[in-house]
């Protein structure tokens, strides 16, 4: 009786720590060009750039800030943002970004779009840029 009961008891903290793990799962939604450009158009989100400075010079998002992933002091940089707001960010090919994306789910962020296939991506689709 009582391995029956320890393992239902097993079964539902199983259960509870996959849902809890699809939320975390949910708290990124990946859009393509396409979308991220409705959502930019419709001030829904800020966008966060994460490669380099001069990546960010030579093209970039219009209102888009840099805050350079690779950095040492990126996540003080991300942890001084309003985590209540929503933020698109991307990188050049979605690598850097995507590996960002825990970061951003570590620090407690609420709302994060994932621009995926980055700034080529975007470019590709004949999105504008700034240069």
């Amino acid at each position: 009786m009582k391995t029956r009961h320890f393992l239902m008891l097993f079964a539902v903290v199983i259960c509870g720590m996959s849902r809890a793990d699809e939320k975390i799962v949910e708290s990124v939604k990946h859009v393509d060009a396409a979308a991220a450009e409705k959502l930019i158009k419709d001030g829904a989100v800020t966008v966060i750039d994460v490669r380099t400075s001069d990546e960010y010079k030579q093209a970039h998002i219009a209102g888009a800030k840099n805050v350079d992933f690779i950095e040492d002091d990126f996540e003080k940089k991300i942890s001084e943002l309003d985590k209540s707001k929503s933020y698109l960010v991307h990188c050049a090919s979605g690598n850097r970004s995507g590996n960002s994306l825990e970061i951003f789910k570590k620090l407690g962020f609420k709302s994060i779009y994932h621009l995926d296939n980055g700034l080529k991506g975007w470019e590709a689709a004949g999105k504008p840029v700034v240069k």
